[in-house]
């Protein structure tokens, strides 16, 4: 929730220039704000090679990544904003495009709206929709949620104004959830690609079932699902391949049918469907999973629904700020 605008101007402070941030990744730092609100350097957790690469920001799994600009009060409750809007292909679970501002009214077909709406109720935390960008035209606008999620967003779907606010949102401390396709998103904005964990999108075979494998049930977003567990999905292959985070959850490829087209090869042994990462003085949480309206709508029969659902509320409550984040 959004803090006096002191509070607000102390974040945007976080911008230190375009010249600032080159200058920063040159000798291998990257700013970032001291418990006074003075920028000063920290080493880079990222390595410094074209493998892994920074995007010029403090990116990775060190807490040190993170701006407590003290932006967020607890006591205000938690609210997040679900962005679903498409300039592209449209997922069928999202509905017909929505009304311009913000709650426009939904259909029944707008099944992720209503689905996240559920979420919230169930986990503490106001859900706001909307796929106007207008809403995303200031980083006060944005300052009013402690989590902004992007479900099955596509292609160029900010201008110049929402990028700058997003990113200054994600350095006053905001958190980011990128589900399904958010990562056919932004293609051509390599901040953004940085925030998905220096990943996109590549290619993906027929919805299918796979074997899902828990990494990790100390995170938030996987405490308390089994250590596998089978669902329905179209399981993403990427390229660039995540660095620098940490993994939360695997598909087994054995447990695919292999791939007959002539695109991408799979990624064998290790295929991740979630990760999590400090970025930039925000958090970020994505998943490549949430392609079928089943997850939200038929629990009694979809297998992983209930999966799913533990998945994605976890990771936006620590993206929230919530809960222990990227543990």
């Amino acid at each position: 929730m959004r803090r006096p605008s002191s509070h607000l101007k102390t974040a945007l402070m976080a911008s230190v220039g375009t010249a600032a941030v080159l200058a920063s990744t040159i000798v291998g730092t990257s700013l970032m704000a001291s418990a006074g609100g003075q920028p000063t350097k920290k080493p880079q957790t990222g390595a410094q090679n074209l493998g892994n690469p920074d995007y010029g920001v403090c990116r990775g799994t060190d807490p040190d990544c993170y701006h407590d600009w003290g932006n967020f009060d607890p006591a205000e409750g938690y609210k997040v904003l679900l962005f679903t809007r498409t300039a592209g292909p449209r997922h069928a679970n999202l509905g017909p495009a929505l009304g311009p501002g913000l709650n426009p009214p939904l259909t029944d077909a707008n099944i992720v709206q209503k689905g996240i709406a559920a979420l919230g109720e169930k986990n503490g935390f106001k859900v706001d929709h909307t796929e106007d960008i207008t809403q995303f035209s200031t980083p006060a606008k944005l300052f009013q949620y402690n989590a902004v999620i992007f479900f099955s967003t596509s292609r160029d779907t900010l201008d110049d104004a929402a990028q700058t606010s997003l990113r200054q949102y994600i350095r006053g401390g905001g958190g980011f959830v990128g589900i399904h396709n958010a990562f056919g998103t932004e293609y051509n904005w390599p901040y953004y690609e940085g925030l998905l964990g220096n990943a996109n999108f590549y290619d993906h075979g027929p919805a299918q079932p796979g074997t899902v494998r828990t990494l990790s049930r100390r995170d938030a977003s996987t405490k308390g699902l089994p250590a596998t567990w089978t669902t329905t999905d179209e399981w993403y292959n990427l390229v660039p391949f995540p660095t620098n985070v940490r993994f939360l959850a695997t598909v087994e490829e054995s447990s695919l049918r292999p791939s007959t087209g002539g695109g991408h090869p799979g990624h064998g042994d290790f295929h991740p469907v979630a990760w999590c990462q400090y970025y930039d003085g925000g958090r970020s949480w994505v998943t490549t999973l949430g392609h079928d309206a089943k997850m939200f709508t038929d629990n009694a029969t979809f297998q992983g629904a209930e999966e799913l659902q533990k998945l994605i509320a976890g990771g936006i409550r620590s993206a929230a700020g919530m809960d222990p984040f990227c543990r």
